[in-house]
């Protein structure tokens, strides 16, 4: 059983879906807005608190690639990532399903996952899948979780309410399985909810305020909540080790804070026999003399890098002097993926 329904299934919920028919019954004609070429996204802003009140609907936090598939009234699809970076042809099985949709054009906001065993995303998976970073693969075993329409048979749905963008959308998606489904809105206690996806072993969940238009950028209209904290590092330079997996002993990564790079400790663990041997290939292409960041101590193994690359690290906590504790290395992050690096405030 996927983790969406054991979720719905251990909390007593049910997915919010009362689909309606207006958007088949009007048709494309009777409107006139124009479709956007692209639409920056809405974005969770992180928080450590469950928001409360009925105004709040809670999702899986999904771990993949954004993605933002149109469908034109010319009969093309574009899939694109959250940087702006056309990927249509990285997805070709969600690209046909978006066509099989029988809708005239629409643009979809979701995110492509790959899963694992237990029907839960697995980031790895999906990076392997493609190739890695800048990798030149196509995913077929990629599915797309779609969670809002953002436009319609010639309108334009961005100021409507969010519980109303979700309605139509399950009326589009209106299966349970296929490349694209819709990610299951849950009709449950958020703190209940976020338990059982930690319990899981998930990332957390999406929190959702329903009478929230769509608004780009990270107003707070969408919230997340993670069991395991997952942030973007730079990879400042690495240590080398002739025993470890591709002669990488230890990762070194730094965040952002105001317009500087800082030094917020190391990485050993995560990394496999391919993926490290993948990794120092890649590193090795970006050496620099200097590391990028100030560095407290002298570190004469160190080959320092250009920070180019930005890795996915989870890790439990801080430690008093601001390095990660804990920490483990997920995979790279793409650039046509816009990833952020984590700020320090």
């Amino acid at each position: 059983m996927c983790a969406r329904r054991v979720l719905r299934a251990g909390l007593g919920g049910d997915v919010i879906k009362e689909p309606s028919k207006r958007w088949r019954e009007s048709g494309p004609d009777l409107f006139s807005e124009p479709m956007p070429g692209r639409v920056e996204p809405c974005l969770a802003l992180l928080t450590s608190k469950v928001p409360l009140g009925a105004d709040w609907s809670f999702e899986v936090k999904w771990d993949g690639y954004r993605l933002a598939v149109h469908i034109e009234p010319s009969g093309k699809v574009r899939i694109i990532t959250r940087g702006g970076h056309d990927w249509t042809h990285r997805f070709p099985t969600i690209a046909d399903a978006a066509l099989a949709l029988g809708v005239d054009s629409a643009i979809l906001d979701g995110e492509a996952v790959v899963l694992d065993e237990r029907g839960a995303s697995d980031f790895g998976a999906l990076q392997k899948a493609l190739g890695g970073r800048g990798g030149k693969r196509h995913a077929e075993e990629a599915r797309l979780y779609a969670f809002d329409l953002l436009y319609l048979n010639g309108l334009d749905l961005r100021q409507m309410a969010q519980e109303d963008r979700r309605h139509l959308l399950a009326d589009v998606i209106d299966h349970e399985n296929g490349p694209i489904l819709m990610s299951a809105d849950v009709d449950a206690d958020g703190a209940a909810f976020l338990r059982t996806a930690c319990d899981m072993g998930l990332e957390g969940i999406i929190a959702k305020r329903r009478s929230a238009p769509y608004r780009s950028g990270r107003g707070g209209e969408w919230l997340k909540i993670k069991c395991i904290q997952s942030e973007g590092f730079v990879i400042l330079g690495y240590e080398p080790s002739a025993a470890a997996f591709g002669g990488i002993g230890r990762l070194l990564l730094a965040a952002r804070k105001g317009g500087a790079l800082v030094y917020v400790g190391g990485v050993g663990t995560g990394l496999t026999q391919t993926s490290a041997t993948a990794l120092r290939k890649q590193m090795d292409q970006i050496i620099v003399p200097k590391p990028a960041a100030r560095m407290i101590g002298r570190r004469e193994v160190a080959r320092w890098l250009s920070p180019e690359l930005v890795a996915e690290i989870e890790f439990q906590a801080w430690t008093d002097d601001g390095k990660l504790r804990h920490a483990s290395f997920k995979g790279l992050r793409d650039e046509a993926d816009a990833a952020d690096v984590f700020n320090l405030g």
